[in-house]
């Protein structure tokens, strides 16, 4: 069975910065693209930036230049490294797997980020 957890949200101040993880369970992580999304209050679900298999990364706009992803295979874990951040990048975070082979798609539970001005 596919599992997805999340780590790393929490509170932080406008400028600051923090980590997420999500590691990826019972699955050969390889074989996944990865990706971050959000969802704030009110809105829909967001991507945030996806890397493929190949390791190549792709970023929403408003994410270039302040986000990184990343993932290491050794680990199962795909990072999101947040940089620079600002009140509207709060939002409950969520990783995804997508397994190309059989086009399923895969969530965590969603890790709170709250960015305080």
């Amino acid at each position: 069975q596919v599992q997805l957890v999340e780590s790393g949200g929490g509170l932080v101040q406008s400028g600051g910065s923090l980590r997420l993880s999500c590691v990826v369970l019972g699955t050969d992580f390889s074989l996944y693209g990865l990706g971050w999304h959000r969802q704030a209050p009110g809105k829909q679900r967001d991507m945030v930036a996806t890397m493929a298999r190949s390791g190549t990364p792709n970023y929403q706009d408003s994410a270039k230049g302040r986000f990184i992803i990343s993932r290491d295979n050794a680990k199962n874990t795909v990072y999101l490294q947040m940089n620079s951040l600002k009140p509207e990048d709060t939002a409950v975070y969520y990783c995804s797997a997508f397994h190309f082979g059989s086009s399923r798609l895969f969530w965590g539970q969603g890790t709170q980020v709250t960015v305080s001005s």
